[in-house]
């Protein structure tokens, strides 16, 4: 119920308009600009849609995702961080810390730039010049911060004393919220009264619940190295001897190499809404190949999903690390002797199944554009936004049914 109520909290915040601007112009320049696949339709799926409507929490989690990414990978290049995370739940904090004052910063710089940008290509400013537009100008950017920083206190809230990941229940909130203006769209489609529509609808509704199927089944699949622990005698008790395994998923990076990858893909786009280019010039064809019907954009976005993912596991995963573990616990993988020879043979099971993952990610990514490049039907940032709701559904799922098994086994024990 506390999680709940922080839900609702959260979507009455995505309706509360932000001061000087128009929601008329800002509306129809965004849905002009939204099929281009930039990095503002990014930010639009992160906000649940309240990005293109420029309200309170139109940054929503996006500037804390950022902010997450940014620390994680400096977690790996400064030794300073590095010893942090190390230092168990202490350690832990201080770098929650660091990454909510980072949070802050990039939220303040994409207020900025979205206040320029709102100006400049929107023309959804509503003030006139001299000391009320530097008013208005601070309202709008401390608006949008403010915004920001109420998300991550709410999912904070949900962390301490509801169910879940906080930011990954309100990321899921707005994805959902956007649900039935989906849906209606289909209807829509199939009220024209075209055949082809007549058609198409269904098949897309059966799609996506094959995607969804296709999801929750990779999301599940692991490969699992087996573990044997040596036996040894202390005294009269015998420890060790028994079987175990490391379960290594398949899914394990989620869905943080597609929005790598969709970030990076959306920066040639997102730069034509500040600089306008020549007809035939060099620019104006790399636009062209950047656009999210090309089929250029697709190939090239299904390469980065694949590199950014193996890069992400290359982090998460250290196989002489593990390989050490094993050997100072005396355990070991059965036939293959400990050490350097452990390690390779870890690595060579990590590639094969970052593949495996890598792909799936791609597939669910450019599914959407081949989809829609076939039939007309523009079903943009779909699979992403089904792999981020199923995602989140699996994990609540799982941690309510450790909050009832934990709740029952403290009822037996009373």
């Amino acid at each position: 119920m506390f999680t709940f109520f922080i839900i609702i909290i959260y979507r009455v915040g995505g309706a509360i308009p932000v001061p000087y601007l128009d929601s008329a112009a800002l509306a129809s320049w965004f849905e002009a600009s939204s099929a281009s696949g930039n990095f503002f339709s990014y930010l639009n799926v992160l906000s649940g849609g309240n990005f293109s409507q420029a309200t309170l929490l139109a940054l929503s989690v996006g500037p804390y995702i950022n902010a997450q990414i940014i620390i994680q990978l400096l977690t790996y290049a400064l030794p300073p961080l590095e010893r942090l995370a190390k230092e168990g739940p202490e350690g832990r904090k201080k770098l929650n810390k660091i990454t909510k004052y980072t949070a802050l910063a990039i939220s303040l710089f994409q207020a900025w730039a979205y206040y320029l940008t709102l100006g400049r290509s929107a023309n959804a400013l509503m003030y006139t010049d001299g000391w009320e537009k530097i008013y208005a100008e601070i309202v709008i950017i401390a608006c949008f911060t403010a915004g920001s920083s109420l998300t991550i206190w709410l999912g904070d809230q949900i962390n301490e004393k509801g169910i879940g990941n906080g930011i990954s229940m309100l990321l899921f909130a707005g994805i959902i919220a956007r649900g039935p203006s989906a849906v209606w769209s289909l209807i829509e489609l199939m009220r024209t009264g075209e055949a082809r529509y007549m058609v198409l609808v269904p098949i897309i509704i059966v799609i996506f619940v094959l995607m969804i199927a296709f999801i929750i089944f990779m999301n599940n699949a692991e490969r699992r190295i087996p573990i044997q622990y040596a036996k040894r005698v202390v005294g009269r008790k015998q420890y060790g001897g028994q079987n175990t395994f490391i379960p290594v998923k398949i899914a394990m990076s989620g869905v943080l190499p597609i929005i790598f990858a969709m970030a990076f893909m959306s920066l040639p786009s997102t730069l034509e809404l500040f600089i306008t280019p020549t007809p035939g010039s060099f620019y104006d064809g790399l636009l062209d190949w950047f656009s999210y019907t090309h089929p250029f954009y697709a190939c090239l976005y299904f390469v980065l999903i694949i590199a950014f993912n193996y890069f992400y596991v290359s982090m998460q995963y250290n196989p002489v690390e593990i390989a050490n573990n094993l050997r100072q616990n005396n355990g070991g993988i059965p036939g293959i002797r400990p050490g350097k020879p452990t390690s390779d043979y870890i690595k060579r099971i990590l590639s094969k199944i970052t593949l495996v993952g890598a792909v799936f990610l791609g597939i669910i990514a450019i599914f959407p554009i081949i989809f829609g490049a076939a039939t007309g039907v523009n079903i943009a940032m779909g699979g992403t936004s089904i792999l981020i709701v199923v995602s989140v559904a699996l994990e609540t799922v799982r941690t309510m049914e450790s909050q009832m098994m934990m709740r029952h086994h403290k009822g037996f024990l009373e």
